[in-house]
């Protein structure tokens, strides 16, 4: 039933959680109302809550959606072993549609319903590419992480990872990137560094199994990061916490250079609070990591009917203009030429063919301990 070593242990784990069968909800496999889990940051979960479920609602009035919300993915371990104790014990999992970073890692274990164009008819405008990097998961949005400059004080801003180090050292105090347990930008910049010594085969290895023995040739990346401790901001090992605090630390000047989600940078500047002279640019040779967000339906769900009505309306262009143009300033996962001109002309700047996946999230979450420990302070 399941198909690999995780889902094994999930099952053991499913053990633990054996009372959800004496007290599961009735089903509600009629039911009008779809769950939806968001383990994310909270713009997520204002992407859903003000933007993407009121439009739905408004569209399909029969519809009630509700939210149960995670922020960071503090119980992402808990959620999984939730939903694979209900697919062991063939009971609903009471949750339709999940948007989280362990999305991809249900659908390895085969705990996800697969997509198909004939009950998913939007899917066909995918990229068969994203699709299958999703593993049963359903591409929604997109974004990757850029680097911000101050345009003022940098002229010709880094165009590759090995320009960017240098620079990092030529302007010392000047460059900064957050705690990676705190935020996917500084997140993005620690893959990065690690991955620069990596064969293109590791790294997507990494990026779709669970692998502890590659994990040993971070070490080199790691010292990488740990020798730029007297270079970044503070020039003492400290980091800004989280993704906003790098954000405030361009915006307010006290460093020249960051890395940045693209989405909220955009929303940065919508809102007025980055300053015009702020630019973003990305770099290659790796380039910083992106790529789809991806939605599962449960295979134990029992609304299947109301989540593929759900997702396949998220991969309308309605939808999709939403998530571009809205508060998130999000990439789309469907075609340009789908969009609004206006909504297309918004993220004219970044390459969305040129975005790379992070790790799957245990080796994800194996980096931010590993960098935890090895980085910072040091």
């Amino acid at each position: 039933m399941f198909k690999n070593k995780f889902a094994k242990a999930l099952v053991a784990a499913a053990v633990s959680v054996l009372a959800l069968g004496a007290t599961a909800q009735t089903s509600h496999a009629a039911s009008s109302t779809v769950q939806v889990y968001i383990s994310a940051d909270t713009n997520i979960q204002d992407l859903w809550v003000k933007q993407l479920i009121p439009a739905f609602t408004a569209a399909y009035p029969q519809y009630k959606v509700t939210v149960t919300f995670d922020l960071h993915g503090d119980h992402d371990a808990q959620e999984t072993a939730k939903i694979t104790a209900a697919a062991v014990l063939h009971k609903d999992p009471q949750v339709d549609v999940i948007d989280g970073g362990f999305v991809q890692q249900l659908g390895s274990a085969g705990l996800l319903w697969r997509p198909t164009a004939g009950l998913l008819p939007n899917i066909k405008n995918v990229s068969k590419s994203v699709l299958a990097a999703g593993k049963g998961g359903i591409p929604y949005r997109g974004s990757s992480v850029l680097l911000a400059y101050n345009s003022d004080h940098v002229k010709t801003p880094p165009k590759t990872l090995d320009d960017l180090l240098a620079w990092i050292k030529a302007n010392p105090g000047k460059f900064t990137y957050n705690v990676p347990s705190g935020g996917g930008s500084g997140y993005a910049f620690v893959q990065t560094v690690v991955d620069k010594y990596l064969s293109a085969a590791d790294r997507n290895t990494l990026a779709l199994t669970a692998n502890k023995d590659l994990q040993s040739k971070w070490a080199q990346g790691l010292e990488t990061l740990r020798g730029l401790n007297k270079y970044t901001y503070g020039q003492n090992g400290t980091y800004p916490a989280n993704n906003a605090e790098t954000l405030k630390d361009l915006s307010t000047g006290l460093v020249d250079m960051g890395t940045v989600w693209s989405d909220q940078f955009a929303s940065a500047q919508k809102a007025g609070t980055m300053p015009t002279n702020i630019k973003v640019v990305q770099i290659a040779n790796p380039p910083l990591t992106g790529g789809a967000s991806y939605l599962g339906i449960p295979s134990s769900s029992n609304n299947k009917t109301g989540a593929r009505l759900l997702t396949n309306w998220v991969l309308s262009p309605a939808a999709q203009n939403l998530i571009v143009a809205g508060t998130l300033s999000g990439l789309p996962v469907i075609p340009v030429t789908m969009l609004d001109p206006t909504a297309a002309a918004s993220f004219a700047s970044v390459d969305i063919s040129n975005l790379r996946p992070t790790y799957l999230s245990a080796n994800g979450n194996d980096l931010k301990s590993a960098w935890a420990s090895a980085v910072p302070g040091k």
